[in-house]
């Protein structure tokens, strides 16, 4: 299936793993001093970090953010994104931006469950379709695109910018890359953690920090009956087909 959702990571804090270390061995490295950031290497990261990561010392992680780029995706999943409150959002405005009217597909996100039942996907297209109609005839009868807008289904494509420091980015990832979290929103959630696998700056704090759905976190399933069938185990080996893909960046 594709839906159509692209995810960017378009920037993150300079040196980010380092940050994460030398701000980490304040607490404990009588020697401290600012100075030493500008000592900290790779090996130095290597030492310290996976082991204090290990001890649950999480706060370390939020003195380095990452900022994606998020397009496609439905005002619905983004309803759903900025309930994370631990983040900055900046998306694209309805009231200003004027929606142009495309092809169905183009403007709205249509759930696989609806296409599977031919009949009824007819006729979301035709409402989707009639709604952009309206909500074009009413921009042209001198309806602001602030009014206008209100015609329009949460289906709506959508825009929006996202930073998030690597803790609460793990609190994310835990709740919405499970397979419990609605299909759009884990879509989101999963091509953020590819976009951290490929670079090979960021690689490595993945297998540190256990970012990923709460099933990698704490090494179990906490969704008990509710988890579905084999997601354990499906989810395991997706994720470790994360770790084992080649960096691109």
């Amino acid at each position: 299936m594709d839906s159509g959702i692209k995810v960017t990571l378009v920037n993150y804090t300079k040196k980010p793993l380092e940050t994460v270390t030398w701000a980490a061995l304040i607490s404990y490295w009588e020697d401290w001093e600012s100075g030493a950031f500008k000592r900290m290497a790779e090996k130095d990261v290597e030492m310290h970090l996976p082991r204090i990561l290990g001890y649950g010392h999480e706060s370390i992680l939020e003195h380095a953010v990452l900022t994606f780029a998020i397009e496609g995706c439905s005002r619905v999943c983004s309803h759903q994104l900025v309930r994370h409150r631990l983040a900055s959002y900046t998306q694209q405005s309805q009231r200003y931006i004027k929606l142009n009217p495309k092809d169905i597909e183009e403007t709205f996100i249509i759930p696989e469950s609806v296409k599977e039942n031919p009949e009824l996907y007819e006729k979301w297209k035709k409402l989707m379709r009639e709604a952009i109609e309206l909500y074009d005839e009413s921009h042209k009868a001198g309806i602001h695109q602030e009014d206008a807008r209100f015609v329009l289904p949460q289906a709506v494509r959508t825009k929006i910018v996202v930073t998030m420091n690597f803790r609460e980015l793990k609190h994310f990832l835990g709740l919405r890359a499970c397979e419990r979290a609605q299909w759009e929103i884990r879509e989101v959630a999963w091509k953020m953690l590819e976009e951290i696998a490929k670079n090979e700056e960021l690689r490595p704090i993945i297998k540190w920090a256990k970012l990923g759905p709460r099933c990698i976190q704490i090494g179990y399933c906490p969704e008990g009956k509710l988890m579905p069938s084999g997601c354990w185990k499906r989810t395991k080996e997706k994720w470790k087909t994360l770790l084992s893909s080649k960096p691109t960046v």
